[in-house]
């Protein structure tokens, strides 16, 4: 009787094993023949095909003006070589720190939720609110100039700008009329309904970011000195208090989808608290100011509400804007103005 109770089992289990697999047989045969879309197997933020595009720099000498189009390359990879404090020429020392675009916008431009520039060229003109008109690319390219370069406004007709714009139209050549495709800005995540706990944040940024920034947040500088391996997070080559990367929950919104280095969209290591916290641990060291900051975004309303200085259209104090809870600022926007902010 225990023989036939135990073949009985078996037999069950054998069943179920076969039913499993002719299903994930038939399932995956679907699949391979599009007769169930794809996107139900994919992440919500899967990028579009364009980011797996050829976007090989070896094949730069193959566009129509190659030169102005490596320069632009150069310029992108090697910033501070050539516009930095120690470029060798005084009057093309349009940085005020060593970073390099690259720095940011990682893969050189292409990855996905890292602001990637594939398509920006078709995106401008563009409305910033941080001007509150409609902008062109230059225009642009001089914003992260004075911001996150800590420099100086790069002449609109001058080599340096077209050279990089011709890397941007390069790295553009494969995108929609309009360039809108998924997988632009950064990832979003859960705000905390919370302020920063800079404690926990600096204890995210120990365990997680020295290997790259060191301890002191100053990143790794090539061995011939050019520029950063890694950048420095905070001090004066760092971005000025003016970039958008001082805001603690678009900070937060790239380390999810980047941090540590080698972080991918669908495989974040940190979790949205972590970003959060250890965002808002960066922001709070000393870096560049910027002139003037009290001239940006001309309607206030428009001002994000991480922005890290005034004046705000608000009665919040400078602090909650710096580190939260947002959501009381948020809410505030909501009811006064019927604006929905969620940065």
């Amino acid at each position: 009787m225990e023989q036939h109770t135990l073949y009985k089992k078996i037999l069950k289990r054998m069943v179920l094993f076969c039913g499993l697999l002719m299903t994930l047989t038939v399932v995956f045969m679907l699949y391979c023949f599009d007769a169930l879309p794809k996107h139900l197997f994919k992440s919500k933020y899967a990028p579009d095909k364009i980011y797996y595009m050829n976007y090989d720099v070896s094949i730069l000498n193959d566009a129509k003006d190659p030169d102005l189009l490596n320069y632009g390359y150069e310029l992108f990879t090697n910033t501070p070589k050539y516009i930095g404090p120690d470029n060798g020429d005084p009057k093309m020392a349009y940085q005020g720190n060593r970073l390099a675009c690259k720095n940011c916008h990682l893969n050189l431009g292409t990855k996905p939720y890292s602001a990637p520039l594939i398509g920006i060229i078709q995106r401008f003109p563009q409305f910033r609110g941080r001007e509150n008109k409609i902008g062109t690319i230059e225009e642009r390219i001089n914003g992260c100039m004075e911001r996150s370069m800590n420099g100086r406004m790069l002449p609109e007709n001058s080599k340096e700008m077209k050279g990089i714009i011709a890397y941007l139209h390069w790295l553009s050549r494969y995108a929609p009329e309009d360039g809108k495709i998924k997988g632009t800005g950064f990832l979003k995540i859960k705000i905390p309904d919370r302020a920063v706990d800079l404690t926990h944040g600096k204890s995210v940024f120990l365990k997680h970011c020295i290997v790259c920034h060191g301890k002191d947040g100053q990143g790794l500088m090539r061995p011939d000195g050019s520029g950063y391996e890694y950048p420095p997070l905070w001090g004066d080559n760092s971005y000025n208090h003016g970039a958008g990367m001082t805001r603690v929950i678009t900070a937060a919104q790239f380390i999810k989808g980047n941090m540590p280095f080698g972080t991918l969209y669908d495989n974040p290591i940190l979790t949205d608290e972590e970003a959060y916290d250890v965002a808002g641990f960066i922001n709070s060291q000393d870096r560049p100011k910027k002139a003037n900051p009290e001239k940006d975004f001309p309607d206030l309303k428009k001002k994000p509400v991480s922005t890290p200085y005034p004046p705000y259209a608000d009665h919040f104090p400078m602090e909650q804007h710096q580190l939260g809870p947002f959501q009381p600022i948020m809410e505030y926007y909501k009811q006064k103005f019927n604006i929905t902010k969620t940065k």
